[in-house]
């Protein structure tokens, strides 16, 4: 098994970027991962103000998979998440889906027990899912900051993207360059407070390369479903992003008219927001397996 470290990170995916790691396909790789902080703030007291903004987001890599080049898929097993004992959330006025309600700065420390979030007197079973996943992107895309979510993925910020679940990224250039942080304990849909339980954590992955398999958008595989992740300047675009491409997937999977396929998508097809506090916002196209098999949309890409 290989390893990447904590101090080994990034705060840009670049099309150039020097991998930390190189791996043969289908490599197990461990992760070290830091919160969204660079673990900056561990009181109640800490100030977000105070805290080094260039250290925000980190993500632990790149790692370079042997075999990957533009026009394929690297695929990404999430096999284990273990975080710390204590993550912590925070308001930002000016940030959020609030923005303009929020008057206060605060900070809080969570702890985490018995695999649950204590706060406000509740226990909130933890559901641990990674924020910040992705590879190096397109040359004409350029360079994209970790905290901004894209077609190379970044920032999804999506609760789906957890153990048990495959993600399939486009890859752009030679060995991916591949790079993951800003786990998250817990995080509702939206992200609407502008954090999740933000936390370190420990991070299992299987990466292979799917050679000739490509996809403009991230494509994410659950136990019961698949679904593509888009971003965009606002939700509707990222929403018709999102569901462009699993229209144009079912339609060649069913061999049926595109007018077909966009008739069924509005009866079998959810759409679900992943987050809308990133400078871009994402959503995703979700089609229950049943309906149409992963491995039959990723074939009709």
């Amino acid at each position: 098994m290989y390893k990447v470290n904590s101090q080994d990170v990034i705060f840009n995916f670049k099309p150039n970027m020097e991998a930390v790691l190189k791996v043969p396909s289908a490599s197990l790789v461990h992760f070290d991962s830091n919160d969204c902080f660079f673990q900056q703030v561990t009181s109640n007291d800490d100030v977000l103000s105070e805290v080094d903004q260039n250290r925000l987001n980190p993500a632990t890599g790149p790692v370079y998979v042997e075999g990957a080049e533009p026009g394929d898929l690297l695929q990404v097993d999430i096999l284990a998440i273990d975080v710390a004992e204590s993550g912590c959330a925070a308001v930002v006025p000016g940030h959020g889906a609030l923005k303009d309600e929020a008057e206060e700065a605060i900070v809080r420390v969570i702890p985490i027990r018995n695999g649950a979030a204590h706060y406000l007197g509740l226990k909130l079973p933890i559901q641990p899912m990674i924020g910040v996943i992705g590879v190096a992107p397109k040359a004409e895309d350029g360079e994209w900051p970790t905290a901004t979510p894209w077609k190379h993925g970044g920032n999804m910020d999506t609760r789906d993207i957890r153990k048990g679940t495959t993600l399939y990224l486009p890859v752009a250039q030679p060995g991916a360059l591949f790079a993951l942080g800003d786990v998250h304990a817990l995080m509702a849909d939206g992200e609407v407070c502008f954090t999740g339980l933000e936390i370190p954590a420990d991070v299992l992955v299987r990466l292979t390369v799917l050679k000739g398999v490509k996809s403009e958008w991230p494509i994410l595989e659950t136990e019961t479903e698949t679904m593509v992740i888009a971003s965009g300047e606002d939700l509707e675009e990222a929403t018709a992003s999102a569901s462009s491409a699993m229209v144009g997937a079912m339609a060649r999977a069913l061999d049926v008219q595109w007018e077909e396929a966009y008739i069924l998508a509005s009866l079998v097809m959810d759409t679900r927001i992943s987050q809308v506090v990133d400078p871009t916002m994402t959503v995703r196209a979700v089609l229950k397996k049943d309906v149409i098999t992963t491995e039959r949309i990723l074939a009709n890409l």
